[in-house]
């Protein structure tokens, strides 16, 4: 079973062995986030059963590109699941920085952890991820350490995924997105999602709204809801 706890002791060691006491204060820096949207989708697939969600979050900022994390969303699948966990929490961290001129290299790990999840198979998740950015391109491989979402016998399980953000003028942006989920021993939960997204930055507060949808319809919810269906997702975020 994946330990969360180590993976955050792991990433807090790592930015600590940085912090040597040469480094000021002024070199780490913290941000906020919260956000509501009318239906967290995750990789194109609902995790709130197409109903809305509460999603908050926390960023520290070190030196040398080095980065920490936690992030938090009301979540509805794996009650439906016969579960009890009403909440995801995600912690992550890692390193980013510029590896050639133009060309950004981002690399980490990340937890997913469901508290009290009671599933017989549980859906913590640990991935390890790379992602390369060049201008408005960034090409992302996330590879799963443990089982994925309580698939079981799942590890080593992958998700690419190829997105671009687009700057429109006065603070409006474009992402379209296409990604490709492989679940290890489970191909018939393995599809493609899809989507393009239209935001706008109000001083901090950016309301969006995505087009998405996925190849699949074997992800299905309580009351035979498709949780991959094509849809619209309204959202507002408030960053400080």
């Amino acid at each position: 079973m994946f330990k969360p706890s180590l993976l955050s002791l792991s990433l807090v060691a790592a930015l600590g062995a940085s912090a040597v006491p040469a480094l000021a204060a002024d070199d780490f820096s913290l941000s906020y986030n919260v956000s509501a949207t009318t239906d967290y989708r995750y990789r194109g697939i609902s995790q709130s059963r197409l109903k809305p969600a509460l999603q908050g979050g926390v960023d520290l900022a070190g030196p040398n590109g080095l980065y920490a994390g936690a992030w938090a969303s009301t979540i509805k699948w794996v009650k439906d699941s016969g579960g009890g966990a009403n909440v995801e929490v995600d912690l992550y961290g890692g390193w980013k920085g510029e590896v050639a001129k133009g060309l950004t290299l981002d690399v980490g790990a990340l937890a997913y952890v469901y508290p009290s999840h009671d599933l017989a198979v549980s859906p913590n998740t640990g991935e390890i991820y790379g992602a390369l950015s060049y201008e408005m391109f960034t090409l992302k491989y996330s590879h799963s350490l443990t089982n994925l979402f309580g698939f079981a016998d799942s590890k080593q399980s992958g998700y690419l995924d190829l997105s671009a953000s687009f700057d429109l003028g006065g603070g409006l942006m474009l992402a379209p997105h296409i990604g490709r989920q492989t679940v290890k021993n489970s191909g018939d939960f393995s599809y493609t999602d899809y989507s393009v997204s239209l935001s706008k930055d109000f001083s901090g507060w950016v309301p969006s709204l995505t087009l998405v949808s996925t190849s699949t319809d074997a992800y299905v919810g309580a009351n035979d809801k498709k949780l991959g269906k094509t849809g619209a997702v309204l959202a507002v975020k408030y960053a400080f």
